[in-house]
């Protein structure tokens, strides 16, 4: 990611036997530090921005760190006597992993000490005891330290070799047998072990349990596929478990109200199972110091006129229906489908299947070809299956097309589009509802010049999603009730996942306008680690001083990150913003985390839809 050449360096080759060192260096320098046989004690001081440090006693021949701000400061404690002859270490921020996310100005590290006694070339473990010490230390890090330690301690022995990526696929097949045992349980559900109250609850369950599988075996075959980098595809792999977690979290919702004697079982089967697979974000997390930005894998194919498929609902097409026409698309496919849409108003509930990739729905525009459904919590429907479009495809795309859910505020929650899949674009669509419009639920997705209306939450889940040039209505609600755009559902300090709005216009319907006793908000933390920043856009008068509003006492309130930069409007004053700790206004460095390139990987796969798109701050 940093293709700085590297222009001066220090060696500290004096065997320094304790206090301070301390280097200051600009952008690409490359420190080596030299003292043998050292211990390196906390506390570790890091200026703003660093990316991530590796160090190792006995010399070493690889950089220390790179950064990304102009200059840093770097700072360790050292400390006489020696214990080991050999220490590596890793440093991460408590608060964000990725290289693509250093949103703190100043970061606190911890430390994660792996000990290894070893020759030059092959580090091995010498003892039973020594591979349970490992196991105890790479798991301590993890949100679930005993199930770490019970899944690798069968693993890491004598004979294997210590190797981030020999832990992560170990962890990551142990959790994958658990899921397709899962799996089996979930396919033994019926309505007298487990009585719905919420139509959807056990497809919701089986449906995204499927994609955690596939995410699973996926993260698999890019951790051990081979390239000239020799690098994981940290990127890709970080988007699947993310999205496995988040699968857990819809699923219990949905559980939450239903009934029957295999509840207790199941319940606790999932929780127990998904515990595994938060340890695999946790410990890929670890790793991510050592591995570079690498291009995601999907290039969406290429677009063929033979894969063209007219929707029109006056019989001039191959279909009347839009469900006829991806139910007729082929599963699986590599290349892009067109499913053109004549203009027209197509009153249907479309589901496309995670087994339906690289689906394109091109409409006629956002006015002229509408899809419209009415399903809604209030009718008893799940949230996620009361969706009017509901896409579980990568590398799905729409452009020109209106989704619509006409349920009506007092149908509660009523969400008319929703996308689960990675690599997902949307251009130039409105998308049109009330409380829960658009689900954002998980993967990668952008939106790119949408209309979205609606009232509360209605922008909400767990993807991370960059929204550029987007108009953000809110609506008018119901007596006694507040808007609020987003409601983002971060849940853990290991996925890279979050919304950034980036030139876009927050802007409120007329009637809303004319109230003057509704109050507005940007969003609020649906979940404790929940992250969203509003970058250079418009903000109205609609947005209340405070601008954001808790959502239970003060839950999360120090652990989400909400930022705001550079925004315009007579919204945009923050000198009455609320003073949470984990409220930020931001710098450039801050806001250029929250970009395409650096959010997304957008540049790695935006090129191939057509799409416009704006990279940088």
């Amino acid at each position: 990611m940093f293709d700085t050449i590297y222009k001066k360096s220090k060696d500290y080759s004096n065997g320094t036997e304790g206090g301070i060192v301390s280097v200051t260096g600009f952008q690409g320098t490359q420190i080596r530090i030299l003292i043998p046989t050292v211990y390196v004690s906390a506390p570790v001081c890091l200026g703003a921005g660093v990316k991530w440090v590796s160090a190792q006693g006995e010399g070493f021949p690889s950089p220390v760190w790179r950064t990304s701000l102009d200059e840093f400061l770097f700072s360790i404690n050292i400390q006489d006597p020696p214990i080991y002859r050999k220490i590596t270490l890793m440093f991460f921020s408590t608060q964000m992993i990725s290289s693509r996310f250093r949103f703190l100005f100043r970061f606190q590290i911890i430390i994660i000490l792996i000990l290894i006694l070893a020759t030059a070339t092959t580090q091995t473990l010498s003892s039973p005891d020594d591979s349970a010490s490992l196991t105890k230390s790479v798991c301590k890090s993890t949100p679930y330290p005993d199930v770490c330690f019970d899944t690798l301690k069968l693993a890491i022995s004598v004979n294997i070799s210590v190797d981030f990526d020999n832990i992560l696929l170990q962890a990551l097949k142990v959790a994958t047998s658990e899921a397709v045992k899962l799996l089996s349980l979930l396919s033994n559900t019926d309505g007298t072990n487990i009585i719905e109250k919420k139509k959807g609850t056990m497809q919701d369950c089986n449906e995204l349990h499927q994609i955690t599988i596939a995410s699973l075996n996926k993260s698999i075959t890019r951790i051990t596929a081979t390239s000239s980098s020799k690098t994981l595809k940290v990127a890709d792999v970080s988007a699947f478990l993310a999205a496995a977690v988040t699968n857990k979290n819809t699923c219990l919702e949905g559980l939450d109200s239903a009934s029957g004697p295999l509840k207790p079982l199941l319940v606790d089967t999932i929780t127990a199972t998904y515990k595994l697979v938060s340890n695999c974000l946790s410990l890929l997390s670890d790793a991510l110091g050592s591995v570079g930005n690498t291009p995601v894998t999907n290039d969406g194919g290429g677009d063929d006129d033979d894969n063209t498929i007219t929707v029109a609902s006056d019989g001039s097409g191959n279909f009347t229906t839009i469900t006829d026409a991806i139910n007729f698309a082929p599963n699986n496919s590599v290349d892009r489908v067109i499913i053109y849409i004549k203009q027209g108003f197509y009153e249907e509930n479309i589901e496309i299947p995670f087994y339906k990739p690289n689906i394109v729905l091109l409409g006629e525009g956002s006015d002229r070809t509408i899809i419209s459904g009415n399903r809604s919590m209030g009718d008893g429907w799940t949230t996620f299956r009361s969706a009017t479009v509901a896409v579980s495809g990568e590398g799905f795309l729409a452009r020109d097309i209106g989704f619509y859910n006409t349920a009506g505020p007092e149908k509660q929650q009523a969400v008319a589009l929703r996308i689960n899949a990675d690599l997902a674009a949307v251009y130039r669509c409105t998308i049109y509802g009330f409380q829960d419009t658009l689900y954002v639920h998980s993967f990668r997705q952008f939106y790119r010049e949408c209309d979205i209306y609606g009232t509360i939450d209605y922008i909400f889940g767990n993807a991370a999603a960059v929204f550029q040039d987007c108009n953000i209505i809110s609506r008018k609600p119901l007596p006694g009730q507040y808007t609020v755009i987003s409601a983002q559902s971060r849940d853990s300090p290991d996925q890279e996942t979050g919304f950034s709005f980036q030139n876009c216009s927050i802007l409120a319907t007329e009637d809303l306008h004319n109230s003057a006793t509704v109050k507005s908000y940007l969003g609020r933390p649906w979940r404790i680690y929940s992250r969203t920043v509003f970058i250079e856009s418009y903000i109205g008068d609609l947005i209340d001083p405070q601008g954001w509003i808790n959502w239970s006492g003060d839950e999360g309130l120090d652990t989400l990150y909400y930022g705001e930069y550079a925004n315009v409007g007579p919204g945009s004053n923050v000198d009455e913003r609320v003073t949470w700790p984990g409220y930020h206004v931001m710098d450039y460095y801050e806001a250029s985390n929250f970009t395409v390139s650096e959010f997304i990987t957008g540049q790695e796969w935006l090129d191939s839809t057509s799409f416009p798109y704006d990279d940088g701050v």
